[in-house]
């Protein structure tokens, strides 16, 4: 059951986007969505090693704390909007019965805003990292690594998805991180109309084979096909492309299960779907 639905947001123009993915899955399960915007303390801006008079010190705690105000007061406009559009309920008390959103004001370091808010999320939903504008990457990692809750990528369109979840692809190897991402998608799984369980035959021993987790799935009343995937070079792109074949809506897989830096530095199965997907993926770590 998915009941509330993170979306980090910090004025990078790709908070609409997110938030668009996230109302998909919010009408699907009476869900609330729960924005959480990221306010700096003013004191984190000022200069580092400079010595400036008192006087000036207090002008410049001033002019950020009233511009920080404009940019709230603006950003809750913009969600009343954008609410409207996307058929959701202003609501900071939700009772579960319709799809709602809400706005948090938080002063403080975003990681320490996800790690609050994000371990009692159900799933939290980030923008795909903008490799070329070097903009998204410490969101993801922050949802990743620091709040235990399956993280949703959402790639950039110009339009939100008509379903999410309703078509879904599991990648399977059998490792720990694959389970974690497997048994963290049971509420999406459950209202799946058709789950495909992608793997290159590759499992972690008896017990994690793909016809086990058929068996698995068969015990939560949920049936899956598996397909073998073609991953002669990069199980990533092969990840990719076969999700977009069989035509699924979301990916599911178990994420960095090296470290980020190792698998940025030399590559990695996570860091190809992180860099190239078209296609909103949920990711474990």
């Amino acid at each position: 059951m998915i009941r509330k639905i993170m979306v980090p947001v910090r004025g990078d123009g790709k908070g609409d986007n997110v938030v668009a993915h996230a109302a998909v899955l919010a009408h699907a399960h009476h869900a609330h969505v729960q924005i959480t915007h990221c306010r700096p303390r003013p004191e984190d801006l000022m200069p580092y090693g400079v010595p400036i008079p008192d006087f000036l010190r207090k002008q410049i705690l001033m002019h950020s704390s009233q511009v920080a105000d404009i940019e709230e007061s603006g950003l809750r406009e913009e969600l009343r909007a954008l609410a409207a559009k996307l058929n959701l309920s202003m609501n900071d008390h939700p009772d579960g019965l319709e799809a709602t959103v809400s706005l948090i004001e938080e002063v403080g370091r975003q990681v320490d805003v996800i790690k609050r808010h994000g371990r009692l999320s159900d799933i939290i939903a980030v923008a795909q990292p903008d490799i070329d504008r070097n903009l998204g990457t410490n969101t993801l990692k922050a949802a990743l690594f620091h709040s235990g809750r399956p993280v949703l990528m959402c790639p950039p369109r110009e339009a939100a998805p008509r379903t999410l979840g309703k078509a879904v692809a599991i990648a399977w190897n059998g490792s720990a991180e694959a389970a974690r991402a497997l048994a963290q998608s049971m509420p999406l799984l459950a209202g799946a109309d058709r789950i495909s369980i992608l793997t290159n035959g590759s499992d972690a021993g008896p017990g994690t084979t793909s016809e086990d987790v058929i068996a698995y799935l068969s015990l939560h009343k949920r049936n899956a096909d598996v397909i073998d995937i073609d991953a002669k070079k990069s199980v990533g792109n092969a990840l990719l492309s076969t999700s977009i074949e069989i035509d699924a809506d979301l990916l599911v897989m178990g994420a960095y299960g090296d470290s980020h830096e190792h698998e940025t530095l030399f590559g990695g199965n996570t860091q190809t779907v992180v860099d190239r997907s078209s296609m909103p993926v949920l990711f474990s770590h």
